[in-house]
């Protein structure tokens, strides 16, 4: 047992040393040992395993943001159902009263913007903008690939 303060920061201090001791090493160690291509085909962006097409300035839909900020919000209804559920026995009633009305004002907010049409993404007039623009691209569909060539 630690007989004073500083004793009982050594073992967090040496965690610390070995974290950086490793994140130093396998640094270094890649930069040593890893080979160094650069072609056309390395410097591309990453995209999923797709050939990027179109410009990366290119202007997105306020739906991207929508269900982005929709995301974290039913995240954040996750994080506070998880201490809810450790407290639950001790606060009886009360607690059950105050997370139904969380998740009924919670799920006031999915059905409205579930009526907005904010999850709808296959809206007529977008398509036919991005194909009028040259933005929308044909995928070949695995039924279509010529397997015998």
């Amino acid at each position: 047992m630690p007989t004073s303060l500083q004793e009982s920061y050594i073992p967090v201090l040496l965690a610390w040393l070995f974290a950086i001791a490793n994140a130093t090493g396998v640094i270094v160690t890649g930069a040593l040992l890893g080979k160094r291509v650069r072609n056309k085909f390395k410097d591309m962006p990453y995209e999923s395993g797709m050939v990027p097409i179109g410009s990366a300035r290119e202007r997105f839909s306020v739906k991207f943001y929508m269900v982005a900020m929709l995301f974290i919000l039913f995240d954040i209804e996750a994080v506070f159902l998880y201490p809810w559920a450790v407290v639950y026995r001790d606060l009886k009633w009360f607690a059950f009263v105050e997370m139904i009305i969380f998740i009924v004002l919670v799920l006031a907010g999915f059905f409205y913007i579930w009526k907005k049409g904010v999850l709808d993404w296959t809206h007529a007039e977008d398509i036919e903008r991005r194909s009028a623009d040259g933005t929308l691209h044909k995928v070949p569909t695995l039924e279509k690939v010529d397997h015998a060539a």
